[in-house]
């Protein structure tokens, strides 16, 4: 995976107008890739480097910086000695550059100029969900019952949009907690688009490397490499486990019966048992029913067998309990 550093700061005084790529190259730093991407911005690294501070560390949980229209806004840096992250760079920024929606971050804009990378997104104030619902931060933000509902939902409808709405089809192949942000409404965005890859629709599925994170990976794709949209709702499956539960997949700390959150739900769902794996820090004014359900939406997400795990319109559906689940279909879970 590449080496990113996200940092925040004052970017009211940036400019963008004088540092633009025209469509000649004249910047000789910036790839052949991006020279056609439409209504990019290009800051130069000495107004990034001067908002962040000179990119201090205290800036990576900061109160964020704003642009001149106001806009707060985030700056994700590339590690200079990453080589594969230079083409995870710049396809992130072809793929997010081009698409819009509410469940995905937003691109501002870029920083090409000599060996520096750096992406300049919006600034979200209630970070990742690794940091926060499964992380130390926990206990500062209240994850209610209908929090953690608005955040699946959410989630789901940023998949579906990337699978089924943009065109080509978008598998974004690293859907995990940390790659969750939250704004200040819990409204949660999609990020990280450096390992996406775009899907034409004639195709049934892509070989290609194998690249994610473990804990999260369909066995199909990595095991034999072969990525289809069943990839990224396997790792939405997971994710909603950990959502539900708040737990991460795995946890050295629990006991050993306890410690493979996958393994662990299917053994007490067999046993009728799921509501003992609902997070009780959601307190009185937890749905267990719809809660229960959401358990069963994320076992049917990560079927062993790619056909057997419903599409994201199907799990929007599920989510809002308008399409019921074929307890039937939960037979084959993967682990």
């Amino acid at each position: 995976m590449a080496k990113f550093s996200c940092c925040f700061g004052n970017l009211a005084s940036a400019t963008t107008d004088d540092h633009r790529v025209n469509k000649q190259g004249n910047h000789h730093d910036v790839g052949r890739e991006l020279l056609d991407v439409e209504n990019m911005r290009f800051y130069t690294y000495r107004d990034l480097r001067h908002a962040t501070q000179d990119f201090k560390p205290d800036n990576k949980i900061g109160e964020g910086g704003m642009l001149k229209d106001g806009t707060v806004v985030a700056v994700k840096v590339l590690g200079v000695e990453s080589t594969q992250g230079m083409q995870e760079f710049t396809t992130e920024i072809t793929i997010i550059s081009n698409i819009q929606h509410e469940n995905l971050v937003k691109l501002h804009g870029c920083c090409v100029e000599g060996d520096h990378r750096i992406l300049v997104y919006g600034y979200l104030k209630n970070r990742s969900l690794d940091q926060t619902l499964l992380g130390s931060g926990h206990c500062s933000i209240e994850f209610t019952w209908e929090v953690r509902r608005k955040i699946c939902i959410g989630v789901a409808k940023g998949l579906a949009y990337l699978h089924e709405e943009v065109h080509p089809h978008i598998i974004h192949r690293d859907i995990k907690a940390s790659n969750i942000l939250l704004d200040d409404d819990f409204t949660p965005k999609i990020s990280d688009f450096g390992l996406a890859k775009l899907f034409p629709g004639h195709l049934t599925h892509i070989s290609t490397r194998i690249a994610g994170t473990l804990g999260y990976l369909a066995p199909e794709y990595a095991i034999r490499g072969q990525l289809t949209r069943k990839a990224d709702i396997f790792s939405f499956g997971v994710l909603l486990l950990e959502i539900v539960t708040g737990r991460p997949n795995q946890s050295k700390t629990l006991p050993v019966e306890e410690q493979y959150l996958l393994e662990r739900v299917w053994e007490l769902y067999r046993e009728g048992e799921l509501k003992r794996m609902v997070d009780p820090s959601i307190g009185k004014d937890v749905d267990m029913d719809e809660a229960c359900l959401y358990l069963k939406i994320g076992l049917l997400c990560i079927q062993s067998l790619q056909r057997n795990r419903p599409s994201m319109s199907n799990v929007i559906k599920m989510l809002n309990d308008e399409m019921s689940i074929d307890e039937k279909d939960l037979s084959d879970p993967w682990f």
